[in-house]
């Protein structure tokens, strides 16, 4: 059973925040005080709820546009932190229904929670039912590493083909570099510190560069991508938090090629954003590649028990992806770095007042159509 509570922490009461809800084994990026932050300059309101056992849990706050009330999402949250899946579900719903008495309309959660554990059942009986995604994936994709896992015995476990395309990468002299605070200038075997003295600075270049390739891959797949400042905004934030490592791939030459964003949190380094030039991969093949085979060597010289490689479902369908769909050639590219496919409950809501909350999403649609007429300031 979950112990009395919630009740709201002030901004004093936060100094071992991160601790809890970030550095514990099933800790997430998304239940971050520099997630707080970055939410707070886009218009979401922190709340730092606190159970009476200590617990804690980070819920984002939105207030509709023009009329009465809120909506509310706990991001990757409740985490599980080793209890009971009805724990878990207790929890959200006790934070679910003190929302509810300060007003919140609807309360949307997205924890990282795995089928057949009975959090499901428990939560919609209390009346939460499930909705589409608010991150890209529902369910994901997970490379273990054991402890103290030997990096040869990684290495012997990539498909063949994507274990020569790593090696073809490194006799090429393929470079990675690494933007990492926790690294400075010490990046580590196999990979380069960035040249400039100014982490921040060239990080923050590197982050263009990954988001300008993401935005042709998304012209070029027909996805959506989020604008380009929001993003940056959060790369940078979460990689002076130490929170985010960016790995980027250039040609022997010193030529950009590539770049992959990763978050570290918990007992995992799990797989956020990636991009490569499409017109280098003949000519330069194996970027992806090797930037994930780095990735792997940092988890497990951080001791991470897990990569976690992030979802490849189909959006409607969510289940894994078919041969000709186009998550497929993302899926087989996890798979033959050992990833295994794992199922998630994903993300439900409950409707304290379904009135107030649909004329709240209506007024807000048509902010939102309002403001694509404004020019950016």
């Amino acid at each position: 059973m979950v112990s009395s509570g919630p009740k709201e922490l002030g901004l004093d009461e936060l100094a071992d925040w991160d601790r809890h809800t970030v550095d514990v084994p099933s800790g997430d990026v998304y239940q971050s005080r520099a997630w707080a932050a970055f939410g707070d300059r886009h218009g979401w309101r922190p709340r730092y709820v606190r159970f009476d056992d200590g617990f804690l849990v980070l819920v984002l706050e939105r207030p509709w546009r023009g009329v009465p009330g809120a909506g509310a999402y706990v991001s990757r949250g409740p985490i599980r932190a080793g209890e009971p899946a009805e724990q878990t579900a207790e929890r959200l719903i006790a934070v679910a229904r003190w929302l509810a008495a300060s007003g919140v309309d609807v309360i949307a959660s997205d924890v990282e929670m795995p089928i057949g554990t009975g959090y499901a059942e428990v939560i919609r009986q209390a009346g939460f039912r499930s909705v589409e995604e608010i991150q890209p994936s529902r369910h994901r994709m997970s490379l273990p590493i054991g402890a103290g896992a030997r990096e040869d015995d990684l290495r012997r476990g990539l498909h063949s083909t994507t274990r020569q395309l790593v090696d073809g990468a490194e006799r090429r002299g393929l470079r990675i570099l690494r933007y990492d605070v926790r690294a400075g200038r010490d990046a580590g075997d196999g990979f380069e510190a960035p040249p400039a003295e100014d982490l921040a600075a060239a990080a923050g270049a590197a982050f263009g560069r990954l988001y300008d390739l993401m935005a042709l891959a998304a012209r070029r797949l027909d996805f959506r991508l989020g604008p380009r400042a929001p993003f940056l905004d959060w790369a940078s934030t979460g990689l002076a938090a130490g929170l985010i490592v960016l790995l980027e791939a250039l040609s022997r030459e010193g030529e950009p090629l590539g770049a992959a964003m990763f978050y570290r949190h918990g007992s995992r380094l799990t797989y956020s954003h990636s991009a490569d030039r499409i017109d280098r991969r003949k000519s330069d093949p194996g970027v992806a590649h090797l930037q994930l085979w780095r990735a792997i060597q940092l988890a497990a010289r951080e001791s991470r028990v897990e990569l976690d490689l992030a979802g490849v479902d189909v959006t409607g369908a969510r289940r894994q992806p078919r041969p000709g769909e186009p998550n497929y050639g993302l899926y087989a590219f996890k798979r033959s770095f050992g990833g295994e496919w794992i199922e998630l409950e994903g993300n439900h809501e409950w409707a304290a007042r379904p009135l107030r909350y649909a004329i709240g999403r209506v007024t807000g649609a048509l902010a939102t159509l309002a403001d694509r007429g404004r020019p950016f300031r």
